[in-house]
């Protein structure tokens, strides 16, 4: 929705907790030795710890990365406790996040509540009397960031990355994802009867009587299917140049009039504004149509929904309980929720985000880590260059361009040098929901004001206490949190090749995401061009389609498959990332060279075992289904699976037969980067 970041995903690597010399960071308990690595290598490499680590009830896919995602949580609730436990000075940032975090946890506070928080909306919605009432309303809660029909943000002018443009972007749609208003599937089906379901429990919840909760359950599901129908598609989205609309104010009311856009402009102090992208174009047509030709008690209606849908997680259990019976039951398969200091943690984290991640820095982070990453990306980056340098099916021209790119990638390690500022922003220590709201509201306008000024690179898109990692086309980045580099995401004790089959992989991963088929449309600068030739492009494609077609292959569950164009940009990275890595890893070798063999696998063995170990997860079948959907990210056996087909290094490594299932023939694999 904002600026486009393409992630590793969450990640962590080989076992947990018990892992401190060599010779265990690769644990074969963790294996699965009876069957046999060119059958399914995911099950050889992971079969052990999928039997040991069953899946937890309040998840529907835990894995090696969600085990150290646990183990941060429970480092950064330290930290926050103890902050929350303490008498810190009135308006200070300790203070703020103590009692931001004591409100969220004072739940027989927020029972007694109820639905009271958002009765002063609801007046305001039982006002609304005529079209102009609702136009005022739907934007007076868009500028206060309820945006529930469409999204309004800064972001880089993705053709002038150098200065913020403002950007809208669709929205309006309860359910997650486009298609499930749209195809006719039987799961799509059964998601919209539940949907319905959902939708009439909430309202009732809210006070509607039950006897026309069904009937206005369908006036909203047929609602919020019309905005679907002139929606993008998640695979449409991955086209930068479709959702680069720019025009002039002007032509956005003309484009879309029924909307006071104006007024919404005023109200977040952009009344100079001269120019806008518009992501979708359709669908503000279409809401403008919805604003003529849909009746105001149907609005109203929806927007009551929304609005109580939107926050149902802020108020009493009745309501958090829902929410999570459908979200998080029915679409994900989990069977608990989630502990309360957990989901308020998460709330304080996405409230003042940088303010902890100091704390966090403070006694996470010895420098020593930012030192060892920023070796292994030089080396990374030279081995892609290399990669470049070697190819056979690009031009010189375009290789010069590419090489200019790669050497332009800016590398962000373990925190920002500048951290936010949050003395303006005012917390309570009564209302939980009052201060998300006014934390929201905070972060929002930090990110309006930012409209028509010059692009900071110095900031962040991430907390450092986040587990995971990006790539950022507009910025030309690469960024690298605190949290993944410290144990047991890497280990010093550990040899080379386990470090640069889990680590050196991901940064390479996330190098590769500036050549994907996304990524590749960006200039090392990050702004949206051609930079390519013809012919090169040609070649690209045809070499990406084979991966299209091999994902397109792998069945998920009855006759669903994976959807090898939606994964498209992250698979060619994993396989990006994976050659990368293990051209820098003979590079490190020449000059410190391995042993023959350590705990009983040989160095190239120990590589990709790394890798695999990355992915070792229990998923049930909802969650499957939902990220097969949904996820631009192949689910983890995939991603094993799926990119070390193409590397001889794996092939002779574990002694794969031409009549094994993991075998590729040579002619048939996908070369890339």
């Amino acid at each position: 929705m904002k600026n486009v970041i393409l992630t590793f995903s969450v990640f962590v690597f080989i076992c947990i907790n018990s892992c401190s010399t060599k010779d265990m960071a690769i644990d074969k308990n963790n294996l699965d030795e009876s069957v046999n690595p060119g059958v399914n290598f995911y099950q050889y490499a992971n079969g052990g710890w999928i039997k040991n680590n069953p899946l937890p009830a309040e998840f529907s896919r835990y894995g090696s990365f969600d085990a150290l995602a646990e183990e941060n949580n429970e480092r950064v609730k330290t930290l926050v406790e103890e902050v929350a436990a303490g008498n810190s000075e009135e308006g200070s940032i300790n203070r703020k996040v103590g009692d931001f975090y004591n409100a969220g946890m004072d739940s027989a506070k927020i029972e007694a509540e109820g639905i009271s928080p958002l009765l002063g909306f609801f007046n305001e919605l039982d006002a609304i009397s005529d079209v102009d009432g609702l136009k005022h309303c739907l934007v007076k809660w868009q500028s206060e960031n309820i945006q529930m029909l469409f999204y309004l943000y800064g972001m880089p002018d993705k053709k002038n990355s150098s200065v913020v443009i403002a950007s809208l972007s669709q929205g309006g749609l309860g359910l997650t994802d486009v298609d499930y208003y749209r195809s006719d599937d039987e799961h799509s089906k059964a998601i919209r009867d539940e949907y319905l379901k959902h939708i009439a429990r909430i309202l009732q919840l809210a006070g509607t009587d039950p006897q026309v909760s069904d009937a206005q359950a369908s006036e909203i599901l047929e609602f919020e299917t019309r905005l679907a129908k002139s929606s993008m598609t998640r695979l449409e989205r991955r086209d930068p140049f479709a959702q680069y609309n720019k025009m002039s104010v002007d032509d956005l009311i003309s484009l879309s009039p029924a909307v006071p856009w104006k007024q919404l402009l005023a109200d977040l102090k952009l009344e100079d504004l001269k120019e806008i992208n518009v992501s979708q174009p359709l669908f503000f047509q279409e809401i403008s149509k919805m604003l003529n030709d849909t009746d105001i008690e149907t609005w109203k209606i929806w927007m009551k929904w929304s609005l109580v849908n939107g926050n149902s997680e802020l108020l009493s259990s009745q309501f958090v309980n829902a929410y999570f019976d459908f979200y998080g039951g029915f679409l994900s398969g989990k069977k608990k929720i989630l502990p309360r200091w957990k989901r308020v943690l998460a709330s304080t984290n996405s409230a003042m985000g940088e303010a902890i991640g100091l704390l966090f820095v403070e006694k996470h982070f010895p420098p020593s880590s930012k030192e060892r990453m920023l070796n292994l990306v030089a080396n990374l980056k030279l081995a892609l260059s290399e990669r470049i340098n070697q190819l056979e099916w690009m031009s010189d021209t375009t290789k010069i361009q590419a090489l200019e790119k790669l050497q332009a990638i800016n590398v962000k390690i373990g925190y920002p040098d500048k951290w936010r500022d949050y003395s303006s922003l005012e917390i309570g220590s009564t209302s939980y929901f009052e201060n998300v709201k006014k934390a929201s509201l905070f972060n929002y306008r930090f990110n309006i004001d930012k409209i028509g000024k010059p692009v900071d690179k110095k900031e962040w898109g991430m907390t450092p206490q986040t587990v995971n990692a990006y790539y950022s086309p507009s910025h030309n980045e690469i960024v690298f949190p605190a949290a993944i580099l410290q144990p047991p995401f890497f280990f010093p004790e550990a040899d080379d090749a386990v470090n640069y089959g889990a680590i050196g992989m991901v940064i390479g991963h996330e190098m590769t995401h500036g050549f994907d088929d996304q990524g590749k449309n960006y200039d090392k600068n990050g702004n949206l061009m051609n930079w390519w030739t013809d012919l090169d492009t040609e070649n690209f494609e045809a070499r990406t389609k084979v991966l299209i077609d091999q994902y397109n292959e792998f069945v998920i569950k009855g006759d669903v498959k994976a959807d090898g164009q939606l994964t498209l940009g992250e698979n060619i990275a994993d396989l990006g990332g994976l050659n990368i890595a293990y051209t820098a890893l003979l590079k490190a070798w020449e000059k410190k060279p391995p042993d023959k063999k350590t705990n009983g696998f040989t160095p190239s063995q120990r590589f990709f075992l790394a890798y695999a170990h990355v992915w070792a997860n229990n998923i049930n079948d909802e969650e499957m289904l939902r990220r097969t959907r949904e996820d631009v990210h192949s689910l983890g056996h995939l991603r094993v699976n799926g990119p070390v087909q193409h590397m001889q290094e794996f092939v002779d490594a574990f002694q794969i037969y031409s009549d094994d299932p993991m075998f590729i023939p040579l002619e048939n694999r996908a070369s890339i980067w």
